[in-house]
């Protein structure tokens, strides 16, 4: 199907939804509601169901909310946690006491059993039409085997996704007892599809976390850090710290548990420290917190709960976060604050590049380390979790349940292919990348799909200040990323290509081109990611160049080319061994300043005989502007109206219409551009090079005869080509999201 009759039939869905919930409403039954029953356990799974419930309350007139509440959110050591709930003004239905203390493995055991004896009588009463269930706790496990035992059907939040501990088989487990399933990952998607759950049942929506996460940060912080860790810290000073017991091996959990503190007092940071959760072993890890006097100490704060809308402020805020909670791996990222992640517990998690392992330790000194590396940074933001909209599609999904369809589940042998995946409206999202690319003139900003297709464009005027221009840039972006989503694309991160100088380690412009004032030692990562909140690769557009032809053009599969851009200047691309070079001060690939003559023109980098000086847009428009001035540009069938500049273009047309001086002009300045090309191919010996930008294909003819003239007859026989992408800046950009986010498996 073509993306143009995706995008129709994508139109055609959002028009007649509400007709078509009616409709299924009706089906139904005589317009009734649908009941929704959501059952929390604790303060964590809370975090994710919330904006749910929050989401069902606001639709009176499609949902009925239950809510039931039972594990450790009713136990007073752990915060009596129901109380947050009672708070976001929800009607709990009921409470059950399900735990039996104990906190070793018996006890979570006897915990199940005892769920399993008391839900049966709840959910006759309530008489559900589907039961949300969250994650991979023993207390779900309850829930999703009485549900279905019951006939109730259930859907089943953040299913697919690998951990360590017996979470992962718990969290399978209900998997297979669940009847629809919303995934935050397309690697936790093909997990499903890939353990035979029916791919029409399963919904790509993100973590419904991020919807809040996301919206949160530009809140008053200060206040909250002084209200949980004092009056005298500041932000990015402190740290987090969330450890629970790893269940399978709670000897060894409890080792790194106290290595970790030991880390913490030496590391001599104001910390904040929350009990772990009611898993077997959480009674020894708060015995070690008392025994090392961590709840008297001047530089800790030992709480039981924090509520999570502060909590995500802490978090957002802290120089470090450190622990084995999935919180650490998937929802700090958002903010790209450092993370430490200790032990086994989230071993197979997909995390983003501000979380740092340490799978084993046998002193501090290994997590101290951690603490020294981490501490203080800023990453980019990540959205491997989510994009913010994922309650509105888990609504929709949950309208587009069929009352009357069968309930017994369909299992799919063999799994479906990689790469199919289905959402809600039926449809495939495109994955793709926000491009943006800052030439001398204009500043433009696509909508690149993952097949290298332009889905739309945006162009403005390049402003000449800084703060303009890094405004203009956020506006469109923003704009951009919104409109996105209307064209049913998510947006994996931003590639930023820019003339000069660039670290593209730090996303930094080092020195631009005059063509580009006020554009020297600009961060462009930083305000794009917190605008955004997504990550951020910023390099040279020469580079970019030659990125976008390995991965797009003609360069595709190439172990070793070059591309050299002809434009308003002269830039290129080297790729060696499948791989961009930068050089060691980012200078590489500068070939527009590769010397063809020692008496040559003045260039713009100071130098001169550069071959900028002779073949780039600005050095021709420098010649036209002479014969100009001497009468000697335009022949019959030319005119420069009055308002118009004098440029490349007019001795390109000049030369096409006979004129000799113009003629000769363009073929010193095709000469100059060649003799570059014979350098690079005893220098470099690519395999290929490919002359791209609007003056290529001008220069093409001279270039290879310069070669058969000058170059040794070893590299002769190199191939010499025009490249055929239209913008080459802008798919480079997006390259760099593009190859760098499915690398990651995002």
């Amino acid at each position: 199907m073509n993306e143009t009759l995706i995008f129709l039939e994508r139109e055609l869905y959002f028009k007649n939804l509400s007709k078509q919930t009616k409709k299924l409403m009706e089906k139904n039954g005589n317009n009734r509601k649908l009941r929704v029953c959501v059952a929390t356990c604790n303060r964590a799974d809370y975090s994710k169901l919330a904006p749910i419930m929050f989401g069902i309350k606001t639709e009176p007139e499609f949902f009925e909310l239950d809510v039931v509440v039972l594990g450790s959110h009713l136990i007073d050591d752990y915060g009596n946690t129901y109380r947050m709930i009672e708070q976001d003004d929800f009607d709990i239905n009921t409470r059950l006491h399900t735990i039996v203390r104990g906190e070793d493995e018996a006890a979570m055991v006897e915990s199940v059993g005892l769920a399993l004896v008391k839900l049966p009588d709840v959910l006759n009463r309530l008489k559900p039409d589907i039961m949300i269930v969250h994650g991979d706790r023993f207390d779900a496990l309850a829930l999703a085997t009485s549900a279905a035992l019951m006939n109730i059907r259930i859907l089943h939040i953040e299913g697919g996704e690998v951990s360590g501990t017996i979470d992962d088989s718990i969290r399978h487990a209900i998997t297979k007892l669940a009847h629809y399933h919303v995934c935050c990952t397309r690697s936790a998607e093909q997990h499903l599809i890939s353990m035979c759950e029916d791919h029409d049942r399963i919904l790509l929506a993100g973590c419904p976390s991020y919807d809040k996460l996301l919206s949160a940060k530009n809140k008053d912080y200060m206040s909250i850090i002084r209200m949980w860790l004092g009056d005298d810290v500041k932000s990015k000073d402190y740290i987090v710290a969330l450890q629970h017991p790893v269940t399978t091996d709670i000897k060894h959990s409890i080792k790194m548990f106290e290595l970790t503190l030991d880390a913490l007092i030496s590391f001599n940071k104001r910390t904040l420290v929350l009990f772990p959760n009611i898993d077997a072993g959480s009674k020894e890890m708060v015995r070690v917190m008392r025994k090392k006097g961590i709840e008297h100490h001047p530089n800790f704060r030992a709480v039981k709960h924090v509520p999570f809308d502060q909590f995500i402020q802490l978090v957002a805020h802290a120089g470090c976060m450190i622990g084995n909670s999935s919180c650490g791996v998937r929802e700090v990222g958002a903010f790209g604050t450092p993370v430490i992640n200790l032990g086994t517990r989230q071993i197979g998690r997909e995390t983003g590049e501000n979380v740092l392992h340490v799978r084993d330790a046998d002193t501090q000194d290994k997590i101290l380390q951690a603490l020294h590396l981490q501490f203080g940074k800023q990453y980019p933001c990540s959205k491997i979790y989510g994009d913010g909209n994922a309650v509105p599609r888990i609504l929709k999904f949950l309208k587009s349940i069929d009352l009357q369809e069968p309930l017994q589940k369909k299992f799919c042998f063999p799994p479906v292919k990689e790469n199919i995946s289905q959402d809600i409206d039926h449809i495939l999202e495109t994955l793709s990348a926000l491009a943006v690319d800052l030439g001398g003139t204009n500043l433009r900003v696509a909508i690149v799909s993952m097949k290298g297709e332009i889905v739309k464009k945006y162009t403005q005027f390049n402003p000449k200040t800084y703060e303009e221009r890094i405004n203009l840039i956020l506006q469109m972006c923003v704009e951009a990323a919104a409109e996105a989503v209307k064209l049913n694309c998510r947006i994996l991160g931003v590639g930023i290509s820019t003339g000069g100088r660039v670290n593209p380690r730090e996303g930094i412009v080092l020195h631009s081109t005059k063509l580009i004032q006020e554009w020297n030692s600009v961060d462009l990562r930083t305000p794009l990611s917190d605008t955004l909140h997504l990550p951020v690769w910023v390099d040279n557009d020469g580079n970019c160049a030659a990125l976008a032809e390995r991965k797009f053009g003609q360069g595709k599969g190439l172990e070793n080319f070059v591309t050299l851009i002809t434009g308003t200047g002269i830039g290129g691309g080297i790729i060696h061994q499948h791989e961009l070079i930068h050089g060691s001060s980012f200078c590489a690939a500068e070939l527009g300043h590769l010397v063809v003559s020692l008496n040559g023109p003045d260039c713009s980098c100071g130098s001169h005989g550069c071959i900028e000086a002779y073949a780039s847009g600005m050095a021709l428009q420098r010649e036209a502007k002479k014969l100009h001035d001497e009468d000697l540009l335009l022949v019959e069938g030319m005119s420069v109206p009055k308002d118009e500049a004098v440029g490349a273009l007019h001795l390109i047309q000049a030369a096409k219409l006979g004129n000799a001086k113009a003629q000769s002009i363009l073929r010193t300045a095709g000469t100059a551009l060649g003799l570059g090309v014979v350098n690079i191919l005893h220098t470099m010996n690519p395999s290929l090079v490919i002359l791209s930008g609007v003056l290529a294909s001008h220069y093409i003819h001279i270039v290879k005869d310069v070669i058969r003239q000058q170059a040794l007859s070893s590299v002769q026989d190199v191939d010499v080509v025009v490249s055929d992408l239209v913008d080459p800046a802008l798919l480079g950009a997006a390259s760099m999201v593009l190859d760098y986010t499915t690398r990651r498996i995002y």
